[in-house]
């Protein structure tokens, strides 16, 4: 199935869809997958920051788009744009360079990225849970709002998209919209394309595939878990975002103490103790994935309750464009015979 939308002609992609960044999963391999089967294929920088990786990832990428047969997909980056990302300026430097053709931001101002980006035609789209965020990037001139909703794994949002992506779409009627949270199948694409977005974003499904470098044990959780298995916790990154309930996730608890709650919020100490709590996450999560670490700190978004197998990216992919034009088929006839 070929959707044509503002989306697939701006990002020069055949179907609306984008694989989410997901730190410590999303890999090249993966991200091939994405461009072989027409969508964006997107990986967090943070998950290449040991010296020459990122380089190493985006010449291959470039590589791959280039070699035939013709790529109806392509990539791009996310950026954690806080100042509290001690990579951040390395590795816009490094994609500028290797002239990434699309990057999404998260936790922070885009404008940087977004100069640099449009200096070379390059697209940013932005990470906004509400109208304030979306307000903000537009100001700034991003070309898309990536919608985070609730159900979303990471840093999910408080809204639902049923009300977020038509606020979106009333207050910046130009802007394109990708909803985010809670979709792994093709009613779901279908029903956030009905709402009046132009591509979704999914990432929790492609956890579930054989590419994703990741524990058998993390991959069956997420095919065995259900919706009311997912809580939200700010010790990872400061943020709230969406974990799996494991065992180990129960015996440290989802909220941080007093201390920690002072700490992250006063003037003096904020910027460098969040800083502190991104990498100390970011290690519990690079632990969490080992094979045989019982200490499970798993992300993950509410949309496992619709996961049931683990599959190629590429069969994922194409059962959920094939899901989305038979719902919007049914969708159809439902309205002719009414």
């Amino acid at each position: 199935m070929t959707i044509e939308n503002d989306l697939t002609q701006m990002l020069n992609i055949k179907f609306p869809m984008i694989m989410a960044p997901m730190f410590l999963v999303s890999n090249e391999e993966m991200m091939k997958a994405a461009m072989n089967r027409g969508i964006m294929g997107v990986f967090p920088t943070l998950n290449y920051r040991k010296e020459d990786e990122l380089s190493t990832i985006l010449n291959h990428l470039n590589e791959h788009k280039l070699t035939p047969p013709p790529k109806t997909g392509s990539f791009g980056v996310n950026l954690i744009v806080q100042k509290t990302n001690p990579f951040f300026q390395k590795h816009l430097k490094i994609c500028i360079d290797k002239k990434v053709p699309f990057y999404i931001t998260s936790l922070g101002n885009p404008k940087e990225v977004i100069e640099a980006a449009h200096s070379y035609g390059a697209k940013v789209f932005c990470d906004v849970t509400n109208l304030l965020h979306a307000a903000k990037a537009a100001s700034v001139s991003c070309d898309g709002f990536i919608a985070v909703g609730q159900g979303a794994g990471g840093h999910a949002g408080p809204h639902p998209l049923s009300v977020l992506i038509p606020a979106l779409k009333r207050d910046f009627p130009h802007i394109p919209v990708i909803a985010a949270g809670g979709i792994a199948n093709g009613h779901g694409i279908a029903s956030a394309l009905m709402a009046g977005a132009s591509g979704v974003s999914i990432g929790t499904r492609f956890i579930a595939s054989d590419e994703a470098k990741v524990s058998q044990a993390y991959k069956d959780a997420i095919v065995n878990s259900g919706m009311d298995d997912i809580v939200m916790t700010d010790r990872l990154s400061g943020t709230p975002s969406s974990i799996l309930n494991t065992d180990y996730a129960k015996k440290i608890g989802t909220k941080q103490n007093f201390i920690e709650r002072y700490l992250s919020n006063h003037k003096a100490t904020k910027k460098y103790f969040k800083m502190l709590i991104q990498l100390r996450g970011m290690k519990k999560l690079e632990q969490a994935i080992i094979p045989g670490n019982y200490k499970t700190l798993w992300e993950a978004g509410q949309s496992v309750e619709l996961i049931t197998d683990i599959k190629p990216c590429s069969e994922i992919i194409k059962t959920l464009i094939q899901e989305t034009e038979a719902a919007i088929q049914e969708f159809e006839k439902t309205i002719r015979n009414s």
